[in-house]
């Protein structure tokens, strides 16, 4: 059996899969894709949110456990999440729980999922709880797409009135400046700033590009401070046009995660607790935390 494991080092793997009574024939070792700024699982939303509906169809029909994930590993072409799903199986027929399967692949499975197979589990409904977990993924991707479209025009609009800026400032304005020089006479105040700053722009676009680089960077870097996110987060919500967005897309993150969870069994603490995690923004986290405590 062949599978990809996430670990610090090769000896953390060995241990792993030896507490899992495996056998180790050959560890080789892969590249750390954050190193090259690929963040995430490998795996869709798209394609967790048809596992999980596929899941749900299966268990609900009485097909065994097991039985379902051989049926879906099988089934997937991503090879990542085939991995996946194998080795969630193999620890399956060796008496671990799915929920307890699933929790060792965090960036695939996150903690509201595992939490309510868990709950489906220990309750006797898990084709009712992977079903609504469907219907929660499904929803979560057609609300990320309505706000997608809702942001892009603005958006659109913004580099678009940039782009035109910079094109007239470099090409259209020395076209004019000509034009004006050879006429002679002062110009006047208003039309010599716009010829000064295509001037500057012509000669510093480089410098600019790398100020903007900068920025960028410096921003990111930021916000992976712990003060830094509650800056930024805080300005996310009280932005002209975008403030409302991001203020109804986590209130809208917030019920929807909170009512899946509550209603499939999870308790109250605990789900304000995962819901606090996936919130979204720092802001909204920490107020969830603080209902959570009073």
């Amino acid at each position: 059996m062949n599978g990809t494991m996430e670990a610090k080092s090769r000896a953390e793997v060995k241990d792993q899969l030896e507490a899992r009574g495996i056998v180790i024939t050959n560890i080789k070792g892969g590249f750390d894709m954050s190193t090259f700024g690929v963040i995430g699982s490998g795996v869709k939303s798209k394609e967790l949110s048809t596992f999980t509906r596929q899941f749900s169809v299966m268990i609900n029909a009485g097909l065994p456990l097991v039985g379902c994930l051989q049926i879906l590993g099988r089934q997937q072409e991503n090879k990542v999440f085939k991995n996946i799903i194998v080795e969630v199986t193999s620890d399956v027929e060796k008496g671990g729980t799915l929920a307890e399967s699933l929790g060792r692949h965090k960036k695939v499975f996150s903690e509201l999922y595992v939490n309510m197979v868990a709950a489906g589990e220990q309750g006797g409904i898990l084709d009712t709880i992977l079903a609504r977990l469907a219907d929660y993924l499904e929803d979560a991707a057609s609300l990320q797409s309505k706000i997608k479209s809702a942001m892009m025009y603005p958006v659109v609009v913004l580099v678009v009135v940039l782009v035109a800026t910079l094109a007239m400032l470099i090409f259209v304005i020395p076209i004019f400046e000509k034009m004006f020089e050879d006429l002679g006479g002062e110009l006047p105040a208003m039309t010599q700033a716009v010829v000064d700053a295509s001037d500057f722009v012509q000669h510093n676009i480089l410098f600019i590009l790398l100020g903007i680089g900068g920025i960028i960077f410096a921003y990111n870097m930021y916000y992976k401070t712990n003060s830094g996110e509650k800056v930024i987060d805080t300005v996310k919500l009280s932005l002209p046009v975008f403030g409302p967005i991001n203020r109804k897309m986590s209130i809208a993150r917030f019920t929807r995660t909170l009512g899946t969870l509550t209603s499939s069994g999870v308790a109250i603490l605990d789900g304000l607790n995962i819901t606090a995690k996936t919130a979204g923004n720092r802001v909204i986290s920490d107020a969830i935390m603080k209902a959570r405590v009073s």
